[in-house]
This record gives C-alpha cells, structure tokens and sequence, in this order.
C-alpha cells in the first residue's frame, strides 16, 4: 500500500477484504456488539488505519472531541460520501435521474456552512417543537394503545411505536405528506445503505433507484412552498429566500435532504434503544416509573452508553498528527462516538449504564463544534414524551430476548431490527 492511497483515503483491498491482524477484533459494518473492540482499540492503539475502508479509526474522547472542534484541519466534507464507491450502474442512474444533491449541512464547512446553519436555525427553532409537542404525544398514545389492544400482549417497540412516531413528526416540521411514512423510511433506508453500508455494484442498483425519487421530493417540496407558502420549516426557509436571506432552492432542497432522514432515522434508533437498554437494566426501568423527571437524564446516558451514531467521518486538509500518530493530508478519519463515550478518563466506571451519572451529558453522540446536531432538542423531546407515556401506561414492560437483537450492518449508525417487549395485562 503506497502512502498516497492512504492519503486518499483508498480502500486498496477492496469490497469484502478480510480484516488485518491487528484490528483487535474491530468489525467496520458489525454493531451487535462493539463496546470489547472499542475498548481494545482505546487501550492498544487509539488511531488506527484500517485498510477494508481506508479510514483512520480514532477511538479516545479526547482526541475525538478535538478533531470535531478543529474544523479548519480536519474538514467534514466527506461526511456524507459513501463508503464503498458507487458503481457505474449506480451512478448512471442518479446522474440521469438529476441527483445533485450532496449534504444538508453536516458535509458542508465555512463559511458556506455559517451561512446555511444560520438561516436554518431561525427556522428551526423551539417555538416549532412546542407546537409540535400535543401531537407527538398523541401519535405515541395512539400507537401504545394500538399495541395494547392485541391478544397477544406483545409488541415490537420499532416497529409499534418508534417506526412511525419520529417520521410523521419530521414530515409535519417541513410540510410533506404525513401518510407516505412507508416512502420517506424506505428512501431514508437506501440513503442508509447508499451513504454508510458495505454494498456491491449490483446491490446498490434498487437504492439509487430511490435515491432520484427522494431528491425529487425535496425539489417538489421546495417548488411547492414557493407557490403555495404555508405553515412549516419549509415555507419558512423559502420565505427567508424571498426576504433576502442568502440562501438557494438547491440548497433548501438539500436541507430537506438531510432533514428528511436525520429528523426521523436516528430518533427512531433513540426511543429503540432507550426502551432497549431500559428494560435491559431493570433498576433503571423501574426508576424512570417512579419518578418520571429521571427521564431526561436517562436519555443522556442512552446516548452516551447506547448512541445511535457510534461513527462519524472527517478528512485532514493538511498534514497533522492525532495522538502521536501522523495523519498525511489527504487521508480520511472515522471518529468512534461510541468508543469515546465510554472512555474511563472522561467517564467514571464507563461500562456500567448508570442514569444516575453526573456527566452523561458531555456524550459525543451529537457530535461536537460547529456541526453540533441541529435538531437534538426535538430528538430527546419526542424520546421524553415515548418514555413518559409507556412507563406510567405499561410500568410491567419486559424485554423479550434482549440478547439476541440483530442490528443493521454499517460503519455508522447502530440500529436495532427490533426490540421485542411483552406485558401482563394486569400491569398495563
């Protein structure tokens, strides 16, 4: 391997490679369980290079946290790139189809990035997530209910409450039609898949299929807000455009882009492994019962222990070093989140999920800097509100087979397939 695929960020052993012999057990696409490897790797070697992706895995919050505050080093540019490059019959499809979108904002970097995030905050602000709040706990009582009125006294908690719930909340934000939530999660799925997954040329055909339909909405959704207006983030933004605010349709477009699958996808992930890792730790459960202002707290430490994103990437403009290791310019990174929040020298007896804990807060999950998660405030709200109603309306939830949930392999984000619960009638 020549120094310049590395610092090109090259995979130079290609889809499928078997992993090296000092990977201390790490697994790029594998999230049943990567907390042992996580920590071999914080132990044994904090900046890694791993030749099946061609990314430096950094592992130790410290070095973690400063490679999100160092924006003018390591750029976010390649944040949203896929991981495996599209294959020819992927591309002439999305070409032909007038995919141009690319990244939101988590991609973009300054002042680009400023001037984006700027508009888009005055948009999106607490004022919407308040009046957002009455229906997102009707939707969650509604699909509780639903849950509890079958014979079998059992649910999927993805499927029954946290699928929906996040989906139709982020359609409502922007103004998109709030019964294709089937639609909007299976492009969000191929986006997934297309952005973060390991797949072959022939696998990646069907998701740049959807990819065109997804880009398409967001310009329909743009074009739309221009002719009709209306009450939304949408219909805000595009009024900002006309009030001289310094933003483009491609770019609100792109915002719906990112919004689309950032509002629903990782929200849905939290309230999962919030109920997940709850029931898992049945004290916990219990607490949360009893005192229901424990929740928020509980949620910061799903998030440190049990993250929806246990990954993020960065890419160094020059040359540079983290943690004693050289870093050619060029080369592309992989922050581990989710090895660094359970690093011992930020966090006390880090493997213990303790909701209790005074610092769950300084998580990385959200990331960190300037590209902080924007919508992180809606996320923990709906999560609040999913908590809250199924723990005073069903105290007696169990977890059935913790063990054994599967989780949707790619370098990022750590899903759960489902979190099947159980209940007795009498505790319902």
């Amino acid at each position: 391997m020549s120094s310049s695929d590395v610092a090109a960020g090259v995979c130079p052993m290609g889809h499928g490679a078997t992993a090296p012999a000092d990977h201390h057990g790490y697994e790029p696409f594998t999230m049943e369980n990567p907390f042992p490897s996580y920590s071999n790797l914080r132990d044994e070697q904090p900046v890694m290079f791993d030749e099946r992706v061609g990314l430096y895995v950094v592992t130790r919050y410290d070095d973690v946290k400063a490679v999100f505050e160092d924006w003018e080093t390591f750029s976010s540019e390649n944040a949203q790139a896929p991981v495996r490059k599209r294959g020819p019959q992927a591309t002439q499809i999305m070409n032909d189809g007038g995919f141009t979108t690319y990244s939101g904002l988590s991609a973009r970097r300054p002042p680009e990035h400023t001037r984006i995030r700027a508009i888009a905050q005055k948009a999106f602000t607490p004022r919407r997530f308040k009046a957002l709040e009455p229906s997102i706990r009707a939707n969650v009582v509604t699909s509780i209910e639903a849950m509890l009125a079958r014979e079998s006294a059992e649910g999927d908690i993805v499927k029954d409450l946290a699928y929906a719930i996040p989906t139709i909340t982020i359609l409502t934000l922007i103004g998109a039609d709030v019964t294709q939530v089937d639609t909007y999660k299976r492009w969000s799925d191929s986006r997934a898949a297309m952005t973060w997954g390991d797949l072959s040329d022939e696998e990646q055909i069907p998701h740049a299929h959807n990819l065109v339909e997804y880009w398409a909405e967001c310009l329909r959704l743009v074009a739309h807000a221009h002719k009709h207006g209306g009450d939304n983030l949408t219909a805000d933004l595009v009024k900002a455009q006309t009030e001289g605010a310094e933003i483009t349709d491609h770019e609100i477009a792109s915002l719906l882009y990112s919004l689309l699958f950032a509002g629903h996808e990782t929200t849905t992930t939290l309230i999962s492994n919030c109920v997940r890792v709850l029931l898992a730790h049945r004290e916990a459960w219990d607490q949360i019962v009893e005192n229901p202002k424990s929740i928020s707290a509980a949620i910061d430490e799903v998030l440190r222990y049990a993250g929806s994103i246990v990954g993020w990437r960065r890419k160094a403009l020059k040359d540079t070093e983290v943690a004693g290791v050289k870093i050619p310019e060029g080369a592309e990174l992989l922050l581990l989140m989710g090895a660094a929040n359970r690093d011992g020298d930020r966090f006390e007896n880090p493997e213990a999920f303790d909701i209790t804990r005074t610092n769950a807060r300084e998580h990385l999950s959200f990331g960190f800097g300037i590209h902080y998660c924007l919508g992180n405030m809606l996320a923990k709200l709906q999560a609040k509100i999913a908590l809250e109603e199924l723990s005073s309306r069903i105290p007696g939830l169990e977890l059935i087979d913790g063990e054994d949930i599967t989780f949707r392999k790619n370098i990022s984000f750590r899903v759960p397939e489902y979190v099947n619960v159980s209940w007795k009638e009498s505790q319902a």
